[in-house]
């Protein structure tokens, strides 16, 4: 099989959860044993550096162009022409006749051929349901996008969990037979044998107990309800410190205000990767009260690092934990509250949740990601 695979997410020099997604899965794919030809397909006006996976050199090929990325989406959304699977044939100058397959990582400006079968991976619908996080240039951009269209023209969808597959179902109206929910796995940074807790420590002047939220920096991760159940929970009286740490999302100005104006509450930035495993494993307690998740990367890669868990009973993300997290209701900053005072006061809850979490994450491993998706393609 001749697989075409867009990549444009790993031209991001600061990976979010889709990025970490695209590359992981595709690591993986590359290591399985077998005769594919990968075509991986990257676009930018101006020459940026791509984070490409570990690959056989004989298998994978890369073909990247520079028009610029208007005018590429324009010709996608309106032009009968480029067709992308053809562009890539022509690219590599008959190296090879066609491309049975094109897999998009995520949902963008996609159009093929007759002959090319689309793959799409829907990680969540957070663009319709919940608009108002969102900015509105934001929103303009998926409703373009035409997601439901690129939904029932795509051969098959993949989702992270079984709560997006229903999400796409019930929102878009598709076959639940057209989607499979395949579990993502643990990053490769979670399980590295690293331990640079020291200078992570110095680097971000980690105080002795804190309380970690790591994510992206948007009204749909609820922090300023955390940073409320922080405040009434009197935690900064007991020692303890609330750090928030990820990427600066949509709407993220009054988010920041109210980091400044909170006693005990510090934003340390973009975290990269190699300094994740340490961030999570010096953690008292991490807390992820998300509104909404199609899958939740923080929560499993909390729980690997061993870190007790209260995160939201939406979504997907009490599928994702099990039994493995303390469960809250996100729009409630009560029980929020008394559930971190609950966790932190209790070392037979924390070792109840780290030892739960052991288990949980044996659930989740990107080679049998890789397996399912091969598989998927075959049938």
């Amino acid at each position: 099989m001749v697989i075409g695979i867009d990549i444009r997410t790993l031209l991001e020099r600061k990976k979010t959860g889709v990025g970490e997604y695209t590359y992981e899965l595709l690591s993986a794919i590359f290591r399985q044993n077998t005769s594919h030809t990968y075509i991986l397909f990257a676009n930018r006006s101006a020459a940026v550096p791509i984070d490409i996976p570990p690959h056989k050199n004989n298998t994978v090929h890369v073909v990247y162009t520079k028009i610029p990325n208007k005018l590429l989406h324009f010709s996608l959304l309106y032009l009968t022409f480029p067709k992308l699977d053809k562009l890539l044939v022509k690219k590599l100058g008959g190296l090879v006749k066609q491309v049975d397959y094109f897999f998009s990582p995520n949902i963008g400006f996609c159009a093929l051929s007759k002959q090319c079968t689309h793959i799409l991976t829907i990680h969540d619908l957070s663009f319709l349901l919940y608009k108002e996080c969102l900015t509105k240039k934001r929103q303009l951009w998926h409703h373009v996008i035409r997601p439901k269209k690129q939904c029932e023209g795509a051969g098959h969808v993949i989702t992270p969990s079984r709560s997006a597959k229903r999400d796409v179902q019930t929102v878009f109206g598709i076959s639940p037979e057209k989607i499979t929910p395949i579990y993502p796995g643990v990053s490769r940074w979670c399980l590295s044998d690293v331990n640079n807790n020291t200078s992570v420590k110095e680097c971000y002047v980690l105080p002795e107990k804190y309380i970690l939220f790591l994510g992206t920096i948007e009204p749909r991760k609820n922090i300023t309800r955390l940073i409320d159940a922080y405040t009434k929970a009197v935690l900064h009286d007991k020692g303890y410190h609330l750090l928030i740490a990820g990427k600066l999302g949509w709407k993220s100005d009054a988010i920041l205000k109210k980091i400044v104006d909170t006693p005990g509450v510090r934003y340390l930035g973009y975290v990269p990767e190699e300094h994740k495993k340490a961030l999570y494993g010096l953690a008292t307690l991490f807390v992820y009260p998300s509104l909404y998740e199609g899958f939740g990367f923080p929560v499993v890669e909390a729980m690997t690092r061993e870190v007790p868990v209260i995160t939201s009973n939406r979504s997907s993300l009490p599928e994702v934990v099990g039994s493995a997290a303390y469960l809250v209701d996100p729009y409630n900053t009560n029980e929020l509250a008394e559930g971190m005072v609950r966790v932190l006061g209790s070392e037979a809850l924390q070792d109840m949740y780290k030892e739960k979490g052991r288990a949980q994450v044996k659930r989740y491993s990107w080679d049998v990601a890789a397996e399912q998706f091969l598989t998927l393609l075959k049938q």
